[in-house]
């Protein structure tokens, strides 16, 4: 039954050899790499991406399969199979690895660790939904939240300090988050909140994060869990290498979906987010170098893909800049923009190339998203962004803004930095309010901006740009004016 459907997509899993780890940076001088070698900055940054495309590669996993009802698994829906997922991917990992398989039938289960060497295999027809008891999601981990580590319920899929893991398959991880679970506790007026209930803005919450995080108060003393409201995310790898993502389904998440932090060697191929929840991003890398994410469906109630880096004192704590970063033939619908970088980007994010994608909602706000601030910092520079097809988005098609900031005051003395941004054959039927909207520092422009071959047909407005240097237009339209 299981080598029946490991052919196809799930074959590579098996038979891609894994590589030696990538360790030198990418990209790190396009300009002076393209002046050397006559070419353009984007053919040279294409190359760079190829480079990277070539290292992530699949990790593989030895050929023998641990079913989950040989381990007490059942599938009904109603018997909490936690037990049983612990015990299969235990026994896979000290026998050296291999493929825990679910198959077709509907297993309710609690949070779900991996481990090194361990492949969690999902069948067509398998649904894995997760209990809505917050204490199945204890004891509490090293995790994260909104770009701040602490200690709080765990991850519903987590692993930390492993290598060579997978998720794969062509079955659907059900968080079971709606407006009675989970939630409510975003407290935002909507999502089944409760007037004077607690919820994540409460003092001892996220003001309380937020100053053991101004205070570097050590990861294990930022203790949350029982008795506060801060959600878990739905899939964490927290210091793992050679990570695959494959063919699954993500829905009804609790917080983020799918979350790489301080990670190398991620490949997210093929995956289906559709989760509409409060700050329900698609797929967030933080403090990760060397990712491919690719073949993916994105429809979400937050950022599709937001790249980022830290949270203010942490992200310069931490300060591992998230880098080499490839998104190619991904569809996005809904969500708060397509491909973003910020606003947690106080190490910084360099290299990211996008390619080959289509977005297009009344619900997408943006295409191309930067946002931070002076209290974030940061630096967002080399991005390269070809071959977008977008139909139509809410707000505008590039919007680069270090004013970002919501609930609460923003402005700090960390000056951020923007610099090297190429938007190449992008066609747009509705660019939305702006076509491009910038808004940089006096103190630090947002620099060296190039737009080739860029057709917005529809915009209410063309641009509104301000502190901006070295803007670069090449055949490009905006409203069916020529842009100089």
């Amino acid at each position: 039954m299981f080598r029946k459907i490991s052919t196809n997509r799930l074959t590579k899993v098996f038979t891609v050899p894994l590589l030696a780890l990538f360790v030198a940076s990418c990209a790190t001088d396009t300009k002076k790499d393209s002046k050397e070698n006559g070419s353009s900055p984007m053919d040279t940054a294409w190359k760079q991406a190829e480079n990277i495309i070539n290292t992530v590669k699949a990790p593989t996993f030895k050929d023998k399969v641990y079913n989950i009802t040989d381990f007490g698994g059942v599938a009904d829906g109603t018997t909490k199979n936690t037990e049983a997922f612990k015990k299969a991917i235990e026994t896979c990992h000290t026998e050296g690895g291999g493929t825990v398989l679910v198959p077709e039938g509907t297993y309710l289960t609690g949070a779900i660790h991996l481990k090194s060497n361990v492949n969690l295999h999902l069948n067509k027809g398998a649904e894995v939904l997760f209990s809505k008891d917050t204490l199945d999601y204890l004891p509490m981990v090293h995790t994260s939240y909104e770009g701040v580590e602490l200690m709080n319920y765990s991850p519903l899929i987590y692993a930390k300090g492993a290598k060579n893991i997978g998720v794969t398959g062509e079955g659907t991880f059900n968080g079971q988050a709606d407006n009675t679970n989970w939630w409510p506790w975003c407290g935002a007026g909507h999502y089944g909140y409760a007037e004077g209930t607690p919820a994540q803005r409460a003092p001892h919450n996220l003001p309380r994060l937020r100053t053991m995080n101004e205070n570097n108060t050590p990861v294990e003393e930022r203790t949350f869990g029982p008795g506060h409201q801060l959600r878990p995310l739905f899939f964490q790898v927290l210091e793992c290498e050679n990570v695959i993502v494959q063919g699954v389904t993500f829905t009804n998440a609790p917080f983020w979906v799918i979350h790489p932090l301080k990670s190398q060697n991620i490949l997210v191929d093929g995956v289906t987010v559709n989760s509409h929840g409060p700050n329900n991003d698609g797929c967030d890398p933080e403090y990760c170098k060397n990712v491919v994410i690719q073949n993916c469906t994105f429809n979400t109630g937050d950022d599709c893909i937001a790249i980022k880096s830290g949270r203010n004192n942490d992200g310069r704590r931490v300060n591992i800049p998230s880098e080499n970063i490839v998104v190619q033939n991904c569809t996005m619908a809904d969500g708060h923009g397509g491909v973003v970088m910020g606003s947690e980007i106080s190490a910084g994010v360099r290299n990211v190339y996008v390619r080959d994608c289509k977005m297009d909602s009344p619900n997408l706000d943006r295409a191309i998203r930067i946002k931070t601030n002076t209290l974030r910092g940061g630096f967002v520079e080399g991005v390269y962004v070809k071959d977008l097809e977008v139909g139509q988005v809410k707000e505008a098609v590039l919007k680069i803004n270090t004013f970002y900031g919501i609930y609460e005051n923003q402005e700090g003395e960390f000056m951020p930095t923007i610099k090297d941004i190429y938007l190449q054959n992008v066609a747009v039927k509705n660019g939305g309010k702006y076509g491009i909207l910038i808004k940089g520092r006096p103190q630090a422009p947002a620099k060296n901006i190039t737009l080739e071959n860029v057709t917005i047909e529809k915009a209410q407005n063309v641009t509104s740009i301000e502190n901006a240097e070295n803007i670069t237009y090449i055949n490009t339209h905006i409203n069916q004016q020529l842009m100089k």
